[in-house]
């Protein structure tokens, strides 16, 4: 399993999170504190607080999904 910490600060950049999640053949849970939400659904994932950083934690291989998360990774943002 594995785990990436990310920030989706916009509505596009969710859209494009759930886009990029539905291209995968394998599960994509996101968390926040104890809320899980299946990454897959932009419902779910707008009801996140976006301001915040989100663990994605999935269990396969796909290169620009995790292409995706290299550019939404949170420590891009506190470097900012």
């Amino acid at each position: 399993m594995k785990q990436r910490k990310i920030m989706l600060p916009t509505i596009a950049d969710a859209k494009e999170f759930v886009a990029a999640a539905g291209k995968c053949d394998f599960d994509i849970d996101v968390f926040y504190n104890r809320v899980i939400i299946d990454a897959k659904s932009i419902l779910g994932v707008l009801s996140l607080d976006l301001t915040r950083v989100l663990t994605v934690s999935y269990n396969g291989e796909n290169e620009a999904f995790e292409e995706f998360l290299d550019s939404r990774s949170a420590e891009n943002y506190h470097a900012a």
